[in-house]
């Protein structure tokens, strides 16, 4: 059985000597697997690459028939060529012809040809295209020979991903590298974004791939993955991951892996084989991703991510490049895209460069979310795989509004998305001009809508949208984006900040609603099996009531002489709300005592988000001064769903029978004892939701500044009695389990609401 002559690197040597030719593309492919062919002893080499449709075009060949070069073409998963790219894994066969997937193309004259081996060209786990050799006789092609091509097809996949080749493939459709391609995640932000992709986390663009002293390759990558497990060490032994955006058990995960024999066998085999050590991190990782993306067990598929991390690690070592993009770098319209991201991270950046946002993982109830939505840019989450699917500097278009996200898009739909933004830009200036006009109902019902607000980003909101007042200040986003623990001086600076951003308008604090799935970095996580169901907000407040009664401290100090709202989240009996209460009277007792001027007007509240308190609504109207509907979590608890599921998630509507008279009941015991009434969860922010809570007696919604003007245009031609007693009628037919929506739209459009 031959050998290849001079082994894999020197066949790297000589490609290199090739790719630096002054020589046109097609040239230069010809001369390759002409290379290819001598060095590996085959009669035959060709080059498949895929197009941006989806299809396997003959590129290149020594020993076929030239006259197929850019005629013959097949499907992915037709033929041997089309099964490994489908695959991507490769294949050696002694003869081809006799394997049940053989498609044979007369105008190749490969009939005459037995022995085959293809393998994949792959770039970060996607197929770009296939590389063959063959030969006339029933051979098996030796381990080494598979290792040697695979390693030049790592090198040519590199070329590919330059575009060095995009002017020989059909202008309709490019290669896979560079196509088209559209996706569709989950909503965290409304709005139209167009841009170009800012990498959070940029992959490091490899420029030396093929080795000069393989020796001190290898030293290089040892010393670099000595550097990664010491680095990961230091983190996970001094118990200080705060500052760099991670948890423990995310670095223990690392070291497991920076420890796992096979891996680093495998990065030392594709050094051995003429690599750099980045190109060799580069080709293992590119490996594991195609086959890994190909695995339908979640676990493998998380297992993904970190070995993806831990590869970044590697690769930013070697070449000595930061993990994070430089943010002074942004050009003027920036859609980042991120595996996932703390909001603290968001905020790093020019806010006046951002057009958008594309995440891998973030939940529309998640921080980032909500950090998203204050700075008015659409955001996109649960986009799998979008780290490896889009390059730095590609033209990308974020819709906000269904979840799309365009990835290099053609000219028609860039025009087309264009001018949905332009259309957005006129209904949102249309917005603008009910700024001053008075929320006030067709029949005369005065509709209080206020904002939910989180960070002093938020703030100016107030003034653009007319807003009668802050409904609901997220006070943990102060503590989520922080490094440590905010001290009482930094609560009260922003707390004061806020009050006097408001002015006289009326602002609700929420205590600290962390635990579930906000968990503070620089806190020991508590392992619970229903994270949502356990250790939080009020509870953990109750339990350590040093941290409330810092925060109440600092609460009480910053009103001093006006008026203050406080709300206390997820009250689950009206004991809990009573001892909440006394440490708001403790601490006032302490500021008098000191000389401190109180709040010249102070109401508590809590949020109705535990269905437990529908059945103490008496008893919780009597001792709290308001009470704030949080939708989400009511909706979670009264259903049983995890609103982080996308399974359930979207199972039951907000808008059907049993949330609907939830919500009624609460209507009515809160008017009986006089008790202010709000609704600050999602459902009051979006306009046919607003209309039904409208129509149920709520006249007071807090909401996301971009909902203000859509919410206001809604009830501006409402008829509140009207949609009243149709929401009435139809809680009172029997079987009331279905969703109103269908009735509710019908309603809107016959009446002519904006919804």
């Amino acid at each position: 059985m031959p050998s290849a002559p001079g082994g894999p690197r020197l066949l790297l040597r000589r490609l290199r000597e090739i790719m630096a030719e002054p020589v046109g593309a097609q040239d230069r492919l010809d001369k390759i697997v002409v290379l290819i062919a001598a060095n590996m002893v085959a009669e035959v080499c060709s080059l498949y690459v895929m197009r941006g449709d989806g299809v396997l075009e003959l590129f290149a060949t020594e020993g076929l028939n030239r006259e197929a070069v850019h005629l013959t073409t097949m499907r992915a998963g037709e033929g041997l060529v089309g099964l490994i790219a489908a695959t991507a894994e490769p294949l050696a066969l002694s003869d081809a012809q006799s394997h049940p997937a053989f498609s044979y193309k007369p105008e190749t004259g490969e009939e005459i040809y037995h022995a085959f081996l293809g393998v994949p060209l792959l770039r970060a786990g996607n197929t770009l295209g296939v590389l063959v050799v063959q030969n006339r006789t029933y051979r098996i092609y030796a381990d080494e020979e598979l290792e040697a091509l695979q390693t030049t097809a790592m090198v040519l996949a590199e070329m590919l991903a330059s575009g060095e080749l995009q002017a020989l493939a059909p202008v309709e459709t490019g290669t896979a590298f560079r196509r088209p391609l559209q996706h569709r995640g989950t909503v965290l932000a409304e709005g139209v974004g167009l841009g170009y992709v800012v990498l959070h986390e940029p992959r490091v663009l490899l420029k030396n791939l093929i080795a000069e002293n393989v020796e001190d390759e290898l030293q290089r990558l040892d010393e670099a993955i000595g550097d990664v497990r010491a680095s990961i060490d230091e983190l996970i032994e001094r118990g200080d991951v705060a500052h760099h955006g991670e948890h423990r058990e995310v670095l223990e995960t690392f070291r497991m892996f920076a420890h796992d024999q096979g891996w680093l066998r495998r990065m030392r085999e594709a050094v051995g084989s003429g690599l750099t050590a980045e190109a060799a991190v580069e080709r293992v990782q590119s490996d594991n991703r195609a086959r890994m993306l190909r695995q339908t067990d979640p676990y493998l598929r998380d297992r993904l991510h970190d070995l993806d991390d831990l590869a970044n690690r590697l690769l930013h070592r070697l070449v000595g490049r930061d993990m994070v993009a430089s943010k002074a770098s942004l050009p003027d319209n920036a859609i980042l895209v991120a595996r996932s991201m703390g909001p603290a991270a968001l905020l790093d950046y020019d806010r006046s460069r951002l057009r958008g946002l594309v995440l891998e993982e973030g939940g529309p109830t998640s921080h980032i979310a909500i950090v998203a939505r204050a700075l008015g840019i659409p955001a996109v989450s649960e986009v799998a795989n979008a780290t490896s699917l889009i390059e730095q500097g590609d033209a990308i278009i974020v819709d906000g509004m269904t979840g799309d996200v365009q990835i290099r898009p053609s000219a028609e739909v860039e025009a087309a998305y264009a001018e949905k933004a332009r259309l957005r830009a006129r209904r949102q200036e249309q917005y603008l001009k009910l700024r001053d006009v008075p929320a006030v109902t067709k029949d005369g019902a005065k509709i209080n809508l206020q904002l939910n607000a989180g960070l002093l980003v938020d703030l100016p909101h107030l003034d653009d949208t007319g807003a009668c007042g802050i409904g609901l200040f997220r006070t943990e986003l102060q503590f989520m984006i922080s490094e440590r623990m905010p001290t009482a001086t930094e609560q009260q600076a922003l707390y004061s900040a806020v009050v006097a951003a408001a002015g006289d308008l009326p602002v609700t604090f929420r205590t600290l609603d962390i635990g579930g799935d906000k968990i503070l970095p620089y806190m020991q996580a508590v392992e619970e099996e229903n994270p949502a169901l356990g250790w939080r907000a009020i509870r953990i407040g109750l339990d350590r009531p040093g941290l409330l009664r810092m925060q109440i401290r600092a609460l009480l100090k910053a009103a001093s002489g006006r008026a203050l709202k406080i709300m206390f989240p997820m009250v689950a009996t009206c004991d809990e709300f009573v001892r909440a209460k006394a440490l708001v009277e403790r601490e006032k007792v302490h500021l008098s005592r000191h000389g401190y001027p109180l709040p010249a007007d102070l109401k508590l509240g809590a949020m109705l988000e535990v269905p437990s308190l529908l059945f103490q609504l008496k008893e919780i109207c009597t001792v709290a001064d308001f009470l704030s509907i949080g939708s989400n979590d009511l909706m979670q608890f009264l259903f049983a769903i995890d609103r982080e599921n996308r399974r359930v998630a979207d199972r039951f509507d907000p808008l059907s029978g049993p949330m609907l008279r939830a919500l009624q009941r609460v209507v009515d015991k809160a008017s009986a004892t006089d008790c202010e009434l709000t609704v600050c969860g999602e459902i009051g922010g979006r306009p046919l939701e607003a209309m039904a809570l409208i129509g149920l007696g709520f006249r007071s919604l807090s909401m996301a500044p971009t909902s203000i003007g859509p919410v206001k245009a809604m009830l501006l031609a409402l008829d509140a009695d009207r949609v009243g007693a149709l929401i009435r009628d139809e809680l009172e037919r029997d079987g009331g389990g279905d969703s109103l929506r269908p009735i509710l739209a019908r309603f809107a459009k016959q009446h002519g609401i904006p919804v």
